[in-house]
């Protein structure tokens, strides 16, 4: 239940259009609405400003489609993240409108908001393999109502490809930097900047990459400062963070 239901119902009160009892059982899913498999915390987009998130990873699909069309009821617009098709198929059967998006494996209910920050993102990935994550963390920013820019496909092995989009990095506010292997990107990139920059260390890579642990560990070992590192795989952590830091430059 979002700030302008609460409010709509006060007022409904306040002019004898519902009485206080009925209003009482509006307001009881005022903390979170529990649907026996899963609590819906209705309260986060007044604590946070941005809605519940539906991680999608683990649930099934008649999970996933019960928790979206609840969500549905009291927000213009609802993420699915770490979903497949089977996830959105399920969704879409129960009568809910959603689009897919697959490079980023997420469902989204509702339209994406004008963009209202004032600064940009940058999304940078050192691989064409690193992008699932990439789209990831753009998508979670762009649902968040920033501007993006990507920048993909620009690892170390081929240094050029970064500094040849050096102009857009400089104007950027924060930079997601999103890198396997071994994961000296986001060093190279906070090296050159004057800007944040929130490292995602992904599961790309082979043996002794350790499923994004050497990744991992280098970003959290890097001697540049202002460097912020997120969990292995983590897009939609580094898109929720970078939005709020763009935030404060309003």
């Amino acid at each position: 239940m979002n700030e302008k239901t609460i409010k709509d119902l006060l007022t409904q009160v306040r002019e004898g259009l519902l009485s206080v009892d009925a209003a009482g059982e509006r307001l009881k899913s005022l903390p979170y609405d529990d649907l026996g498999f899963a609590k819906i915390d209705t309260h986060r987009a007044l604590r946070r400003g941005f809605p519940e998130v539906i991680f999608c990873q683990g649930k099934t699909p008649d999970q996933i489609a019960g928790i979206a069309a609840r969500m549905a009821e009291q927000n213009s617009l609802v993420l699915g993240m770490r979903a497949d098709r089977e996830a959105f198929a399920a969704v879409t059967g129960a009568g809910i409108q959603a689009e897919y998006h697959q490079d980023a494996r997420a469902i989204v209910i509702g339209d994406l908001p004008e963009i209202t920050a004032h600064g940009t993102i940058a999304v940078v990935s050192a691989g064409t393999a690193d992008m699932p994550v990439a789209e990831e963390a753009a998508l979670t920013a762009r649902a968040m109502g920033n501007r993006i820019d990507r920048i993909y496909d620009a690892g170390i092995a081929g240094v050029h490809r970064l500094l040849g989009n050096r102009e857009k990095l400089n104007e950027a506010t924060v930079l997601i930097v999103v890198a396997g292997m071994e994961g000296a990107l986001p060093g190279v990139v906070g090296g050159l900047l004057d800007k944040p920059v929130i490292a995602v260390p992904t599961s790309v890579g082979y043996g002794a990459n350790f499923q994004g642990l050497s990744a991992l560990l280098t970003m959290l070992n890097s001697c540049v400062p202002g460097i912020g590192v997120v969990n292995i795989d983590n897009g939609f952590g580094a898109g929720y963070l970078a939005s709020m830091i763009n935030r404060l430059t309003a």
